[in-house]
C-alpha cells in the first residue's frame, strides 16, 4: 500500500512539473500566502489573549496549508474518470456525515451552530465535504442525464430531490450560507447543460421564494435582514459586527494603515481572522488592496472557466460542468464575503476562500483547484473520455449551453 501511494506522489509531482496551467497554479499560490500572512495579522491578539500564543492560529493555518498540499498532490494523481465513476458513493458518506454531524456528542457545537466533526487531532466542517460531493455527483449526474432535462420534467426534478436533501440537512446545522452556495453551483450546471427555460424561470422563482419563507420564519435571520438594511440603528447590538467591520473600511481609505496596523483587529471586530477578514485587509492595505486581491480572485475564476469552456468545446461533460461549478462556488463565496463585509449583504458566516482561517475551507478548496489542474492536464493530454454526442432539442425548448455559446 505504502508502494502505491508513494507511486500516486510521484505521478502527481511529474504532472506539476509538466504541464500544468502555470498561472492558475500562481494565482492560487498567492491567494493562500497572502491568506497566511492576513491569518497572522489578523489573529495575533485574540491568539495571545486566548492561547497565550501570538501565533496560534498562524502555525495551525501553516499546517492546514501542507495538508493542503498533500491533499492536492493525492486529487492530482487521480484520474478525472474515477471522480466521476465513485461520485455516488462519495455523495452517500456525505449525507450520512451530515447526519451524524446533527446528533450531540458526535456534532461540535460553536456559537449556536452544529457544523464539525471532531476527530480528536482536527475538526472537519462537513459543508465544505459537502461542496466536493455536490460538484462530483450532480457533474456526473448531468453528464448521464443531460438529455431528459429538456425531454421532460423527470431529470428536472431528479437532481432538485438530492439537492433538496442536502440543502435541508445544511439548513438544520444551520448553514444558510453554504446552502445558497451550494445551489446557485448546481443551479449554474443544470442551466449549463441545457435546462428548458420555462423549467428554469419556474425554479428561480421557487428559489427566491423560499429563501423569502426562510428569513421571515427565522427570527435570527429577519433580525440580520434588518440589521443589514440599517446596522447603524442598532451598533452595539445586532449590527454591532457590520458597524466595526464598515469602521475598518474607513480606517483604511485607499492605501491603508499597513501590515498590522490595524486597529479593528484589537477585540473590536469578532471573527477579524474569519468571516471579516476581508475588513482587516481593508483596514491595512485600503481600498486600493482589497481590489488587488479580488483582482487575483478574478484572474483565477477566469482560468477556471477557460479550463471549463476547452473542456465542453471536446465534449469532456463530466471535466466541464464539474470545473465550471467550482469557478461558481469560489466566485459566489468571494461576493457573499465581501459583501457581507462591505454591508452589501446580510451576515452569512462564509469564510474568504484561501484567505481566511479554517482548516477544511483550505483543504477542500486545494482539492478542488487540483481537480481542475488534473482536467486541464488530461485535456492537454487527451486522456480524458469525451462522452458520447447526442441529439438535442430544438433551441428554442431549452436554455443555451454553454458549448453551444462557445
Amino acid at each position: 500500500m505504502m508502494a502505491s501511494i508513494k507511486q500516486l506522489f510521484e505521478e502527481s509531482v511529474a504532472i506539476f512539473r509538466g504541464g500544468v496551467d502555470r498561472p492558475l497554479v500562481f494565482l492560487w499560490l498567492a491567494l493562500m500566502s497572502i491568506g497566511l500572512v492576513m491569518i497572522a495579522s489578523a489573529s495575533i491578539a485574540f491568539a495571545a489573549e486566548q492561547y497565550g500564543d501570538p501565533w496560534f492560529f498562524a502555525k495551525r493555518h501553516a499546517i492546514y496549508m501542507l495538508l493542503g498540499a498533500v491533499v492536492a498532490l493525492g486529487v492530482l494523481a487521480v484520474p478525472v474518470k474515477y471522480w466521476q465513476q465513485y461520485a455516488g458513493w462519495l455523495m452517500v458518506i456525505t449525507l450520512v456525515l451530515m447526519v451524524l454531524v446533527l446528533i450531540p456528542g458526535i456534532g461540535r457545537e460553536v456559537n449556536g451552530a452544529r457544523r464539525w466533526l471532531n476527530l480528536g487531532i482536527i475538526s472537519v466542517q462537513v459543508s465544505e465535504v459537502a461542496k466536493l460531493a455536490a460538484v462530483f455527483f450532480f457533474a456526473g449526474f448531468f453528464t448521464r442525464r443531460h438529455q431528459e432535462l429538456y425531454t421532460g420534467w423527470q431529470g428536472f426534478i431528479k437532481p432538485l430531490l438530492v439537492l433538496g436533501l442536502l440543502c435541508f440537512l445544511l439548513l438544520l446545522q444551520p448553514d444558510f450560507g453554504s446552502a445558497v452556495v451550494m445551489s446557485g453551483a448546481v443551479l449554474a450546471m443544470m442551466f449549463i447543460a441545457g435546462v428548458k427555460l420555462v423549467h428554469f424561470s419556474l425554479l428561480l422563482v421557487l428559489a427566491v421564494v423560499g429563501l423569502a419563507a426562510l428569513a421571515v420564519l427565522e427570527p435570527y435571520r429577519m433580525t440580520r435582514l434588518v440589521t443589514f438594511l440599517d446596522p447603524w440603528a442598532s451598533q452595539f447590538d445586532a449590527g454591532y459586527q457590520l458597524t466595526q467591520s464598515l469602521i475598518a473600511f474607513g480606517r483604511g481609505e485607499w492605501f491603508g494603515l499597513g501590515l498590522g496596523n490595524s486597529l479593528q483587529k484589537l477585540f473590536y471586530l469578532p471573527e477579524a481572522h474569519t468571516d471579516f477578514i476581508a475588513a482587516i485587509t481593508a483596514e491595512e492595505f485600503g481600498l486600493v488592496g482589497l481590489v488587488a486581491l479580488l483582482g487575483l480572485f478574478a484572474a483565477l475564476v477566469w482560468r477556471i472557466f477557460a479550463i471549463a469552456r476547452a473542456s465542453l468545446n471536446a465534449h469532456r461533460l463530466f471535466a466541464a460542468f464539474a470545473t465550471f461549478a467550482v469557478a461558481i462556488l469560489l466566485t459566489s463565496q468571494v461576493f457573499i464575503n465581501v459583501g457581507v463585509a462591505v454591508g452589501m449583504l446580510p451576515t452569512k458566516g462564509l469564510t474568504l476562500p484561501f484567505i481566511s482561517y479554517g482548516g477544511s475551507s483550505l483543504l477542500i478548496g486545494c482539492a478542488l483547484l487540483a481537480f481542475v489542474v488534473r482536467v486541464d492536464w488530461e485535456q492537454q493530454q487527451g486522456l480524458t473520455v469525451a462522452t458520447p454526442k447526442v441529439r438535442r432539442a430544438p433551441r428554442t425548448a431549452r436554455a443555451p449551453s454553454l458549448r453551444e455559446a462557445a
